[in-house]
């Protein structure tokens, strides 16, 4: 009955690395670049939820300051795409590492100013609610987080599969210039992803707000979820909510059952077991590229 307890709230777990991990491939779908500030996005957000909710000035019902959360982080992140990262558009990928560290950086330095350091908790309309099934208890946060997850997932991938913006987002990844030359709005997408990638970061923010206390140094959970992503494979979008849940599950075991510190190591040892087996993550999706 244990190992099941700590399997549940690994996946939930798992989830919120998942969604932070789906913002690195949406990044990476649009234009093969990657976005290491999405960790401090999710920060931001959770911050943002929580000042509309919670705040004196504002305290909004919990669903529409979370869905006015979600609409100003995705103008933040449509506006960091159209007037910070397009400056650096044709320049090396390596170029927008750099940018994308320091944006992380200063996203936590304007949290910190704002918010302060110390720990925040996010008012929730469910929390210390449980269910039961046997001996299992389930808390309601985990249960909302894995559906929530399961819903934007699939909704992320019929996006890219079944819509013509999807498309044609898939289709500026894999050659911005013949992109542009037929007629997809290239600067314009990847703005609109930059912006999606904002609203999934706030969504995953709140989530990890709902299991427990904030302040601007989560943001460094973007690490684990690069190596989520990285364990899925750059541009699956279900391969990086899968290592997100590898790695949630992996890290209660490793603390219950293994040495102390196993368990802040073993995300790290999972991602370079499969990229010492399969270089390209476990749904690695390797396209030839058409000029």
């Amino acid at each position: 009955m244990e190992i099941i307890q700590l399997l549940i709230g690994g996946v939930a777990s798992g989830c919120i690395y998942g969604l932070v991990a789906l913002g690195f491939v949406l990044i990476y779908k649009a234009s093969e670049g990657v976005n290491f500030a999405q960790g401090d996005m999710m920060m931001l957000g959770a911050f943002v939820a929580l000042g509309l909710v919670n705040s004196e000035y504002w305290a909004l019902p919990f669903i529409p300051g979370i869905l006015l959360a979600c609409f100003i982080m995705g103008g933040v992140g449509y506006g960091i795409d159209r007037f910070v990262v397009r400056r650096i558009f044709g320049q090396p990928q390596f170029a927008l590492v750099i940018l994308t560290i320091a944006l992380g950086f200063v996203l936590r330095f304007i949290a910190g100013a704002i918010w302060g350091f110390t720990p925040l908790v996010l008012e929730t309309p469910f929390a210390g609610q449980s269910v039961r099934f046997g001996g299992l208890v389930l808390g309601y946060e985990d249960v909302i987080t894995i559906v929530v997850t399961a819903v934007l997932t699939l909704g992320l991938w019929a996006f890219f599969s079944r819509t013509k913006l999807g498309l044609a987002a898939q289709a500026a990844s894999q050659n911005q210039m013949a992109a542009y030359i037929v007629g997809v709005p290239v600067r314009r997408i990847n703005s609109m992803i930059w912006g999606l990638s904002g609203i999934v970061a706030t969504v995953a923010g709140v989530l990890y707000a709902a299991k427990g206390a904030i302040d601007p140094n989560i943001g460094l959970l973007g690490i684990k979820a690069f190596a989520a992503a990285v364990i899925g494979g750059f541009g699956s979008l279900p391969g990086a909510l899968l290592g997100g849940l590898l790695i949630g599950v992996v890290e209660p075991i490793a603390a219950r059952y293994l040495p102390s510190g196993f368990s802040q190591m073993s995300p790290y040892v999972l991602m370079l077991i499969v990229l010492t087996t399969r270089p390209g993550g476990l749904f690695a999706q390797i396209h030839a590229k058409k000029v």
